[in-house]
């Protein structure tokens, strides 16, 4: 039986996660069920988007992710069932589906419709959970509803270049448990824009002219201890899912701080690099 997946912004503390497990279980016994997250930013579409985008291709073909975020139905935010890349989204018309599959189209996408469900305020259970339950016992997606030609698209995430090609501006997009920003910039992009040229990032008041391939590198081991970089030192580097980055070292979001809080950078906060 496929695995089904839950990223919502409903946190632990009340009924709903239980709920939807609840329900998947009574539909069908020998269900799989993963959490990926429930502490989502409470509508957060660009960060549920990230953690989706970066998690989804790690479960087999076939598997099927329930998005709980921003589901509320209305004529602007339709329910919808997307198969791209072999996997299954159900969610709504938000934005989410769209960011995850900017360089995959997807193969179907159907507006659901399902006569008898209830259009109440919990639109995940009475709604995505019934979808996700069908399409686990093997039932094709056309029967839940009708094909939708257009997915939502966000365009006011995306970097912008500048300059005649020679200053890129990005956003933060998510913030991590560590307190590391991660930005829009992905690695292909900045390369194709750098050319071999030097290179400034500029984050509010800080300036940072190398990027790493992981945290370490910032670690000059030839150098005695004394005169090294290291924890509590800044760094950018290209992240495991080939975003800019920007940390610092061993940080602790809970006691001394991460690069979050010490540059003071929040969602959508712009970061700017130039081009020599």
């Amino acid at each position: 039986m496929a695995i089904i997946t839950l990223t919502t912004d409903f946190g632990l503390k009340d009924h709903f996660v239980g709920a939807i497990k609840g329900t998947i279980y009574s539909e069908l016994k020998e269900a799989k069920i993963v959490d990926i997250s429930h502490a989502i930013s409470p509508f957060n579409i660009q960060e549920c988007a990230y953690i989706l985008k970066n998690s989804y291709y790690a479960f087999p073909k076939g598997s099927i992710h329930i998005v709980g975020v921003d589901a509320e139905p209305s004529p602007e935010n339709q329910h919808i069932a997307v198969f791209v890349d072999g996997h299954y989204f159900i969610g709504a018309n938000n934005g989410v589906v769209s960011l995850i599959t900017e360089e995959i189209k997807p193969e179907k996408v159907y507006e659901i419709q399902l006569p008898e469900a209830l259009q109440g305020a919990f639109p995940v259970l009475e709604v995505f959970v019934k979808v996700a339950c069908h399409l686990a016992r093997g039932g094709k997606l056309e029967v839940v509803g009708k094909p939708l030609d257009n997915l939502k698209v966000l365009k006011e995430f995306a970097p912008r270049v500048t300059n005649g090609g020679n200053t890129l501006i990005g956003n933060v997009i998510y913030i991590d448990n560590f307190g590391n920003v991660i930005t829009n910039i992905q690695k292909g992009l900045f390369e194709a824009y750098r050319k071999g040229r030097k290179f400034e990032i500029n984050a509010r008041n800080k300036r940072i002219t190398e990027i790493h391939g992981k945290y370490s590198d910032i670690i000059n081991f030839n150098l005695d201890k004394s005169r090294r970089k290291g924890p509590g030192d800044l760094l950018a580097l290209f992240n495991s899912s080939d975003y800019i980055e920007l940390a610092i070292y061993k940080s602790d979001l809970q006691t001394v701080g991460g690069a979050s809080s010490l540059l003071g950078l929040d969602y959508r906060d712009t970061i700017m690099i130039n081009f020599e």
